[in-house]
This record gives structure tokens, C-alpha cells and sequence, in this order.
């Protein structure tokens, strides 16, 4: 969707778009997966504890906007989500869809609510819209942030525009999931897309896109070839900086890892150690270069041993704008799935293709 197009074409109130093709409310599933959102005090530390239909319940006007129903999928803080709850996720929200649902909301900790939802968007393509949130504030706290966010991600779920592709919303925005970061500890506008910006911006009444809603990654999802979360390798990833060895690559490739992601300098840079030491481990072992800037992409324009152009030589990936936190991701989601570095598989596509955005994306 292009900036050009007249912005009454792009902006729309939320009684012309939340009503189903028999005139009634879009149905909504929430998937609860603990995180601040459900968290409560405690002497020993606040932790989850609300289940999502506690979550719903704390909320009553999000039934203004949607029939909504909750289920289950684990109580975790945003900093320990594990693998089998993010493919159990992955299960839920199909399911959810499969059983009528026109929408899915999935409820999640900050700390690792933007690998998630990018996880998502890999392992499913859905043709209803998947948004998932959080919260900086528990309920309990003043000037809670749970209520808005949770508002604000049923109105997405239930607006068939954003169907294409998993979404996060935050603080009147909604995000693509292959932009999306989390980019302060405790603001409330704690999610950005740096680079890029939001999908669409919320008011109260409405919504207004900005950009064209779709699918993060051009790739066949993923899902129906893991076959459980024991398939899915350890992927470090390893920070290069000012006089980084080659010790922590070395150190990997001992712990027997499935791959390794490199978080270069600048345009995708790394020591000449590392460089060495990658030029060793490659081809037998797959290796993805992302930028620690938190924007612009990864590519080859530096030589010495270390620099781009020779991490090109000797066979690495590079994960274009993509920051090392979601490289990882996709690196072993994708060897999970048995895809080959180069060449397509039965589980469709290559390895490659996870970390190549749509053209217009």
C-alpha cells in the first residue's frame, strides 16, 4: 500500500470493519502464555499467575469489539518462554482458526515477546490475523498498560485487514512481527520497528494503516515439519566487538551446536578471529551474520579477514535487516524443519528463504 493512496482509503472506524458476513461480532481467541500481562506481586517477585480468562474478564470492553474466548498455552515470564511453548503456541493458534475463530490474540511476556511473534510468523500462515501482546504494567499496578494493549490487540484481531502475516500490538501501534523490538525496559511504547515503523497507528474511534499488512518471511510455514520441540538445535549467538577472540566459536563448535549466529559490526563485520574461525567451521556448520545496528541491512563490503566480503567467501547467510535475536530464531526453526542451507526440501524452500523479506515488505 503505497503512501500515495488517498487516506480516507486507508483509514477506517472500528463499527465498519468489526462485523462478520452475517452482521455479527468477530469471534477472538486469546492464547495466554503468562508474562507480565497475567503476573501478580509476590514476596519472592511478581510472576504469572492470571490464566486468559482472568485476562478477559479485567477487560469487559473488549467484548464491545469481538466475541472473545480464552485458553491456555503456558504461565511463562517473557524471559524463560521455551521452544515447546512457542510451537505449542504455533498449535493453538491454528487450531483456534480451524475451529472458527475470525481472529487470535496471543498474550505473551515483553522480554521475548518480539522472537515469538516472529516465530509465528514463520512456523504459520493463517488466513485470519494473529496479534500478539503484552503489557509493561501488571493490572495491579497503577497506570496499567494491560487493558489498552489487550483492547487494542482484539480490535486488530478482529479486523480482517491484518490477516496477512502475525502482528504485535502496543501502545495504539501494530507491528509487523519481522520488525518488531523491543526497544526499552520499562516504557510503555517499549515496541518499535526500527527502519521501517508500524503497520497501522490506533485512536479510539479507528485505525490507519500506514503500510501494506503481510506475512514477514516469503517461505511455506513451518510447523508441519517440526516434529517436536526436541528437534529444534542450540544456536548461540556470538557478539564481535573490540578485540573479540575466537574462543566463544571455538567453545560452540566443542558443544556440538547446530548452527551459529554471528551479531557483526556495522554492515555485518566481524574480528579477524571470528573471521578465521568461521572460515573453519563452514561448510559443516551453518552460519548466519546479522548487524548489531538497529537498522539497515547486512552485505558485503569489506574485505580483510574478517569483514563482509570475506565472511561471503567462505559461505555464511546473512540475515539482511534482521537483528541476531530473530537470526536466531530462524536459524533453528529452520533446522528443525531439515531445510537444507541452499537447496529447496519437501518441507518446502530452502534455508535461505527465512531470512529474505517479501520485495514490498
Amino acid at each position: 500500500m503505497r503512501d500515495t493512496e488517498p487516506t480516507a482509503g486507508r483509514e477506517a472506524r472500528d463499527e465498519e470493519r468489526t462485523a462478520t458476513d452475517d452482521g455479527t461480532r468477530p469471534h477472538v481467541a486469546v492464547v495466554a502464555c503468562g508474562g507480565t500481562i497475567a503476573s501478580e506481586p509476590d514476596d519472592d517477585g511478581a510472576a504469572p499467575a492470571k490464566s486468559g480468562d482472568d485476562l478477559v474478564a479485567a477487560v469487559p470492553g473488549v467484548e464491545r469489539h469481538a466475541t472473545v474466548s480464552a485458553r491456555e498455552v503456558c504461565s511463562q515470564p517473557g524471559f524463560d518462554v521455551r521452544w515447546r511453548d512457542v510451537l505449542a503456541t504455533a498449535a493453538a493458534a491454528r487450531e483456534a482458526v480451524a475451529d472458527g475463530a475470525d481472529g487470535v490474540v496471543v498474550t505473551h511476556g515483553t522480554d521475548t515477546l518480539a522472537d515469538t511473534a516472529f516465530a509465528l510468523d514463520l512456523l504459520t500462515d493463517l488466513d485470519a490475523p494473529v496479534v500478539v501482546t503484552g503489557a509493561q504494567r501488571r493490572l495491579d499496578e497503577a497506570s496499567s498498560d494491560a487493558p489498552a494493549n489487550l483492547t487494542l490487540a482484539v480490535r486488530a484481531a478482529a479486523d480482517d485487514r491484518f490477516a496477512p502475516g502475525v502482528h504485535v500490538a502496543f501502545d495504539d501501534e501494530l507491528h509487523a512481527a519481522r520488525d518488531a523490538v523491543k526497544g526499552h525496559s520499562n516504557a510503555l511504547s517499549t515496541m518499535t520497528s526500527p527502519g521501517t515503523g508500524p503497520v497501522a497507528t490506533f485512536t479510539r474511534a479507528g485505525s490507519r494503516l500506514v503500510r501494506e499488512p503481510r506475512r514477514g518471511v516469503d517461505a511455506d510455514p513451518l510447523a508441519d515439519a517440526i516434529e517436536g520441540a526436541d528437534r529444534v538445535p542450540e544456536v548461540p549467538v556470538i557478539h564481535s566487538g573490540t578485540g573479540v577472540g575466537a574462543g566463544a566459536v571455538d567453545r560452540a563448535l566443542d558443544a556440538g551446536v547446530g548452527g551459529l549466529v554471528i551479531e557483526g559490526t556495522g554492515l555485518g563485520n566481524a574480528t579477524a578471529a571470528i573471521g578465521d574461525a568461521v572460515g573453519d567451521a563452514l561448510p559443516e556448520l551453518p552460519v548466519v551474520v546479522a548487524g548489531r545496528p538497529p537498522a539497515g541491512p547486512t552485505e558485503p563490503v569489506y574485505g580483510t579477514p574478517g569483514g563482509a566480503v570475506t565472511l561471503a567467501e567462505h559461505g555464511v547467510t546473512f540475515a539482511g535487516p534482521l537483528p541476531a535475536s530473530k537470526a536466531r530464531v530462524a536459524l533453528a526453526l529452520g533446522l528443525a524443519a531439515d531445510l537444507d542451507r541452499e537447496r529447496e526440501t519437501a518441507a518446502g524452500g530452502a534455508l535461505v528463504d527465512l531470512f529474505r523479506a517479501p520485495e514490498s515488505a
